[in-house]
């Protein structure tokens, strides 16, 4: 089935989920809206972010998605279960896949999770993670500046290094050996983290996770996209709500092709 998978978030960092997919699922053709006129979701509310989900989700339909991926952990984590009553296709978030992987992952069953202040706060990593094994012990921790410090390209930058050691340093008490990245903009500034936590503590990416969690989802549905990429190449287009320069210059670092344009959408009219 040709019809193209719909990947939101609320700016750039669901980037970092498309790229999983485009080289996990090389022949499915793609659309990607990023929120970048309302980033960061993080510190909004449930109400607002279900909100801007719902917007977002009625955009993605009239593009005809076959399957639609929450690559933003706030909206997974606040917004999902409601998607998933109001629409009829497959829809799928970064968070269980993480919090899976994880799961799989630690030897010390003491497992750390830094994302954004409404991903910590709802708990839904904890809850996944003890529904795998009540034993898990979860060290969260909200990280509010590390999507400003991404979405302004700052990912080697010595103040970025700064924060991330102040974030970082209390975490460092426990015995964790396993870290999720709970936000899509967190793996941009993973060779900092990994460099805070240390060769002992292995980093959890959600989205290279979801990204075969979409492939066995597709799979089971029996939606993948046969068609062979020499036979036709897949198509991948972007819209934006706001800031078609600035993204198009980090799509081109983030992503392994070269995006040529995106498109600003008047999301409040969904």
């Amino acid at each position: 089935m040709d019809a193209p998978i719909g990947v939101f978030d609320s700016g750039v960092g669901g980037l970092t989920v498309v790229k999983e997919i485009m080289r996990q699922l090389p022949g499915e053709n793609l659309v990607y809206f990023g929120d970048t006129a309302r980033v960061p979701y993080g510190s909004k509310s449930k109400i607002t972010v279900c909100k801007y989900s719902r917007q977002i989700v009625r955009f993605l339909q009239t593009k005809n998605v076959k399957a639609v991926v929450a690559a933003c952990n706030t909206a997974s984590a606040l917004a999902l279960d409601e998607i998933r009553d109001e629409i009829d296709i497959p829809v799928l978030g970064v968070v269980e896949p993480g919090a899976v992987m994880a799961a799989e992952t630690t030897r010390t069953k003491n497992i750390g999770i830094i994302g954004t202040e409404s991903t910590i706060k709802s708990g839904i990593y904890n809850k996944f993670l003890h529904r795998i094994d009540p034993d898990i012990t979860v060290v969260s921790k909200a990280c509010p500046l590390f999507v400003p410090l991404v979405e302004e390209g700052l990912w080697e930058d010595r103040v970025t290094e700064d924060i991330v050691g102040r974030y970082l340093h209390e975490l460092k008490e426990y015995d964790i050996d396993a870290l999720i990245l709970g936000c899509t903009h967190y793996p941009l500034l993973r060779r900092i983290i990994g460099q805070e936590m240390g060769e002992n503590v292995k980093l959890v990416n959600p989205a290279y996770e979801t990204a075969k969690s979409l492939k066995t989802l597709l799979t089971e549905k029996d939606l993948l996209n046969t068609t062979g990429i020499d036979e036709k190449e897949p198509s991948y287009d972007y819209f934006v709500s706001d800031g078609v320069e600035k993204f198009i210059s980090f799509a081109d670092d983030v992503l392994s092709c070269h995006v040529e344009k995106a498109e600003i959408i008047d999301i409040e009219s969904f």
